[in-house]
């Protein structure tokens, strides 16, 4: 499980970052490598999402989660 929660880490950190370039200078860097909303774009923000999900599930585990 630990693969996963890192892999979903670092999508969500991607999809955090891009989301500070949209608020700071207004570049969405997704749109900006995939096209605006193009079938590809839409898939990275949909999988950006399902990652943030996932992640809401880590503190349902965390309390239960043995050291090590």
């Amino acid at each position: 499980m630990k693969g996963l929660d890192y892999t979903a880490l670092v999508i969500a950190i991607i999809g955090t970052l891009n989301w500070g370039l949209v608020g700071l200078f207004r570049f969405d860097l997704v749109a900006f490598l995939f096209g605006n909303l193009t079938w590809l774009s839409r898939i990275v923000y949909v999988i950006v999402g399902l990652a943030g999900l996932y992640l809401c599930t880590l503190f349902g585990r965390i309390g239960t989660s043995e050291p090590g």
